[in-house]
Parts: structure tokens; C-alpha cells; sequence
């Protein structure tokens, strides 16, 4: 293996990925990897990647369409989240009424 054209080839493919992050496409490897899998890493290891042939980079909408699956995803953890924190008390009839009389009296 020539290390003089494996590293020129990565700062080519670096240089050519636009934006401190990219979003990559894996591609099936001998050793496992699973073609498809997205994922958004830095300019370094997205030209690695490429650059071994494990991965390829998303299209624009490939992107977009990881980037808003992700917001949706935090979406959804966020208000999952704020619906644990909801506090909720079960009062009867009884004590109901108490509070409102105590409510609508006078305070002196």
C-alpha cells in the first residue's frame, strides 16, 4: 500500500466535503458493515470513510431527509420527557368541595 497516495487521496476527499459534518451512507464490507445505515460525522472520518470504500456521501436530500428525521426524533424524546415530569393528583368528590368552599371563603 502506497501511504503517500492513501493520505493524498484523504485530504482530496476531505477538501471536497463541504461543512465541518457530513452525513455518510455506508455501504456492506466483508467485515459486517450494513449497507444504508446513515450517519452524520465529522469531515475527517466522513473522507476515511469514503476513502475505504465503507462509505459513500449522502445526496442533499438524503441529508435533509436524515436531518429532519433526527429533529422529529428529539421531538418526540422531548415531549415524552415533559410527559413524565407531569405531576398528577387524584382527589375525591369530598375534598373537592373542600378546597372550594376554602376557595370562595373569605380570608381574615
Amino acid at each position: 500500500m502506497d501511504l503517500r497516495a492513501y493520505y493524498r487521496k484523504l485530504r482530496d476527499a476531505e477538501e471536497a466535503i463541504d461543512g465541518q459534518h457530513a452525513v455518510v451512507v455506508s455501504k456492506e464490507t466483508a467485515d459486517g458493515g450494513k449497507e444504508g445505515v446513515r450517519s452524520e460525522v465529522s469531515r475527517a472520518t466522513a473522507a476515511k470513510l469514503v476513502v475505504e470504500d465503507r462509505a459513500r456521501l449522502a445526496t442533499a436530500e438524503e441529508s435533509e431527509a436524515y436531518r429532519n428525521e433526527l429533529c422529529e426524533a428529539k421531538l418526540r424524546a422531548d415531549q415524552a420527557a415533559a410527559a413524565a415530569r407531569l405531576n398528577v393528583t387524584v382527589i375525591s368528590d369530598a375534598e373537592l368541595r373542600t378546597l372550594r368552599e376554602r376557595a370562595r371563603s373569605p380570608r381574615g
